[in-house]
């Protein structure tokens, strides 16, 4: 009787001991997926979702609000609230201010997750293509960057591996020779977002 005692007291502890190093395996585990996560992922867990509302710090100093729409590799596309739209590269994002269930949400997704078989394709393009796509179309836009204190209107004749050409013009004005007040070469590092 008295081995049936000592026998459950063992297989209690050895329960307790395995929950406990489980627990803090469970943990671990946690703290690692964490740690492979991007702001890039993050991003991309909020987008698309309604009422997806966020605010976003450029390292410019510059805050806008926005409603996430599509992530790729380095940028991100939003609707602007007022209407429009924006396109950010991730580098030039400083901070992102969330409600709490978007907080909770942006947690939700690890990397070790596939991303949507929609989402596969967007996800793998660079700001460049993106780019490149705005000045095939010839799409007015305001550009913002670090080095100019406020926004530069104008259309991208091209883009290079790590700058554009923009053709800069009056706002409202299409993009014709005769419009165009002056040509400036702007380094994609310094592009910290462009207001389509």
């Amino acid at each position: 009787m008295r081995f049936d005692l000592l026998f459950d007291d063992l297989e209690a502890q050895l329960e307790s001991q395995l929950a406990a190093e489980g627990a803090q395996q469970r943990g671990e585990e946690e703290r690692l997926r964490a740690a492979r996560t991007s702001l890039r992922e993050r991003l991309a867990s909020v987008a698309g979702r309604a009422g997806a509302g966020i605010r976003l710090r450029l390292i410019d100093g510059s805050a806008i609000d926005v409603s996430p729409v599509t992530v790729g590799r380095d940028w991100l596309a939003a609707d602007l609230p007022g209407g429009g739209g924006c396109v950010v590269p991730i580098a030039a994002i400083a901070s992102v201010a969330l409600s709490s269930a978007q907080v909770m949400a942006s947690r939700e997704r690890m990397p070790e997750q596939a991303p949507p078989a929609q989402g596969a394709l967007t996800a793998k393009i660079g700001i460049g293509v993106v780019l490149r796509d705005l000045a095939r179309r010839r799409v007015p836009l305001d550009v913002l960057s670090r080095a100019e204190p406020a926004p530069v209107h104008g259309t991208i004749d091209r883009v290079g591996a790590d700058h554009l050409d923009l053709a800069v013009h009056e706002r409202g004005a299409a993009r014709r020779a005769s419009s165009v007040l002056e040509h400036r070469i702007i380094a994609l590092p310094a592009v910290s977002l462009l207001r389509l």
